[in-house]
């Protein structure tokens, strides 16, 4: 059996598990209050804190280091990558220290936590799976309407490839024999065409597709243009109101799904139109996205926190099963899918890429 080490920095805990091969034997999660991150300008500038809280708990598990096989951290906004495994290296390392990537974000320094701990074990493997910049894009879905802003490929890949697998393990059929669309609803939301397996195009979750819990997804661009100029906003105040403070919270103060359905069962009008107009967003961005398989859709895959919601879900799915039959699989399963990832390596399934 192999034991793998998980490793998940968020923007305020790291969570930190232990799997025997895939089944998970034990899990942590550190915690932080703002203030305790308040003081760090940049968020690589957390690493020595997190270390060394990460080590500290992994000392108070009575793991023996040298029991690993492999360290797996999650992946970050790094440079376009395909989907897949990936050992951690030197030039990787450089690259998040040197600030070489698409977005500052706490994902990565998972790189970091990982090889650290490689490092104290012994110098075993260290990967990091699927980071939300893999890129498989066709070539036409990178034009936009501007020649200087192309579209990009930043989505929630990790939990999107892990269900495909999941899908096509309960489908009986080889994920790069079938063709998929996986909407991943959580904080934002990334809606995926998948072709032979290859994630061909995505709404950008941070920049289009539909409005999500705390992001603005697609909107009038003039009007955009407008309000920017406005003098209303700073740059980082209008960018926290986009990415962090748009969609449901917006609207409705809270980005808490229960919340929001208590309030619909309660009779608030307000809540039920925007929560439904969400899930009809993101009926129509998996609409859009099954024209890019030309119709040709084995199965639509419901994932990611918000799938726990049977409202949502069944206004969703009311409006997209003609295209094809609808699957849930619901959770964000970061922790899992990284321990996959590792092991589809370790057991010979296929082999680690080079960053």
């Amino acid at each position: 059996m192999h034991q793998i080490l998980v490793i998940n920095p968020g923007s305020t805990s790291t969570k930190v598990a232990l799997y025997g091969d895939v089944i998970p034997i034990w899990s942590e999660t550190i915690k932080y209050d703002q203030t305790d991150l308040a003081e760090f300008n940049q968020v690589i500038d957390q690493f020595p804190m997190r270390r060394d809280d990460l080590l500290k708990t992994i000392h108070s598990k009575e793991l023996d280091l040298s029991s690993l096989s492999a360290v797996v951290g999650r992946g970050g906004p790094f440079k376009p990558l395909e989907s897949g495994t990936y050992s951690i290296n030197d030039c990787l390392l450089n690259d998040i220290r040197k600030g070489n990537v698409q977005a500052e974000h706490i994902s990565n320094i998972g790189a970091l936590l990982a090889h650290e701990i490689a490092g104290e074990a012994g110098g075993i493997p260290a990967f990091f799976v699927d980071p939300v910049s893999v890129d498989e894009f066709e070539p036409l879905a990178r034009i936009s309407g501007l020649p200087e802003l192309e579209r990009k490929s930043l989505l929630h890949a990790l939990n999107i490839k892990a269900t495909a697998y999941k899908a096509a393990k309960d489908l009986g059929r080889p994920l790069t024999d079938l063709n998929l669309i996986v909407a991943h609803l959580g904080g934002g939301i990334s809606i995926c065409p998948l072709r032979k397996g290859r994630i061909v195009d995505a709404n950008n979750a941070n920049e289009g597709g539909p409005f999500s819990p705390e992001r603005v997804g697609a909107i009038p661009v003039s009007s955009l243009a407008k309000l920017c100029y406005s003098n209303q906003y700073t740059f980082p105040e209008m960018k926290k109101r986009l990415v962090g403070n748009g969609g449901l919270i917006a609207h409705l103060g809270t980005n808490d799904s229960i919340e929001i359905e208590n309030r619909i069962a309660s009779g608030d009008e307000k809540a039920r139109l925007i929560y439904e107009a969400m899930g009809y967003q993101i009926a129509k961005e998996i609409g859009a996205m099954s024209t890019v398989l030309n119709g040709e859709v084995d199965a639509i895959l419901i994932t990611g926190g918000l799938a726990k919601s049977d409202m949502l879900v069944e206004w969703i799915t009311n409006r997209v099963s003609f295209i094809a039959p609808v699957k849930l699989y619901p959770g964000e399963n970061e922790m899992e899918s990284l321990a996959q990832g590792a092991f589809r390596v370790l057991n010979g399934e296929e082999e680690a890429k080079a960053y």
